[in-house]
């Protein structure tokens, strides 16, 4: 009796010492797996829209999004290296080129705004009356009035220069100012130098209260700004957490996150429109 007590207790031993040499590296990889690294645009985080999103996403999955907020232009380039898991971008064009060239598994909608042109009140060039966004941006040019672009290769950027292109203008000179900062920082340097300069409506409206500034030009069709969401491919780069992407992505994309991204306001108005309440094609 007293012998088999003693192998009952070793077998007990024995099971316990591998239970734990079984379940610690388990531990950690589940860990790991539950962090989703996500590279997106400085609008998302300006606006507070991630901020108001991702806890919520988080509470329900387990996951926790580590998120690094650039220009769109430096988040895909993060993700062809394989320094990030998920894309939450908005340069369409660009986002198509990734997946094509295989970074990317496949670009989903998630939801628009619009952009738009904003300026000191007294609006020197005076393009608050113009009948395109073509229009607006010659005589800002014609009139040598300063505009601060952001310089950084983000959405933002590339819808810009697309415009300037399509007015056959080549912005050059004292009054074109290339900083290479986010949203924020290019709508404070604005306010502070009475200039123009193109912006997302989700971020002018989660600044427009801090800043003398207002919106001069809107409306055009070209103006529109989709956002897409892309898992980066995890046949280029083994430590991508490709679980964790789709689950992010199916979120944002499920009918929860969409009304939620309808219910986020500012004064009054819905910063991004998600793609279910919208008939437009992304």
């Amino acid at each position: 009796m007293i012998f088999s007590n003693i192998i009952y207790a070793l077998i007990l031993i024995f099971l316990s010492h591998v239970a734990f040499a079984i379940d610690t590296p388990l531990k950690t990889l589940s860990n790991q797996d539950k962090i989703i690294r996500l590279a997106t645009t400085t609008s998302t985080e300006n606006s507070g829209l991630l901020s108001y999103l991702l806890p919520i996403f988080e509470g329900e999955s387990g996951y926790k999004v580590h998120v690094i907020a650039v220009g769109t232009g430096k988040a895909l380039r993060m993700g062809e290296d394989g320094d990030v898991d998920v894309l939450l971008v908005h340069a369409l064009q660009a986002e198509q080129t990734f997946v094509e060239n295989g970074y990317g598994l496949k670009r989903y909608p998630v939801m628009h705004n619009d952009f738009v042109v904003i300026g000191d009140t007294t609006d020197p060039a005076t393009i608050k009356n113009s009948t395109s966004i073509a229009m607006a941006f010659k005589k800002i040019q014609s009139s040598q009035s300063l505009f601060i672009s952001r310089g950084d290769d983000s959405g933002t950027h590339k819808k810009e220069i697309k415009i300037w292109q399509s007015s056959q203008i080549e912005p050059q000179g004292k009054w074109y100012r290339e900083i290479g900062q986010g949203m924020g920082k290019v709508i404070q340097m604005a306010d502070e130098l009475g200039a123009y300069t193109l912006t997302d409506r989700g971020t002018w409206l989660s600044y427009q209260d801090k800043v003398n500034l207002q919106i001069l030009y809107q409306g055009d069709v070209s103006l529109f700004n989709p956002y897409g969401i892309i898992a980066v491919n995890p046949e280029r780069y083994t430590d991508i957490n490709v679980v964790g992407a789709n689950a992010l992505i199916r979120w944002l994309r499920s009918k929860q996150a969409q009304q939620l991204i309808v219910q986020f306001k500012k004064h009054g108005q819905t910063l991004f429109v998600p793609v279910e309440a919208s008939s437009t094609t992304q």
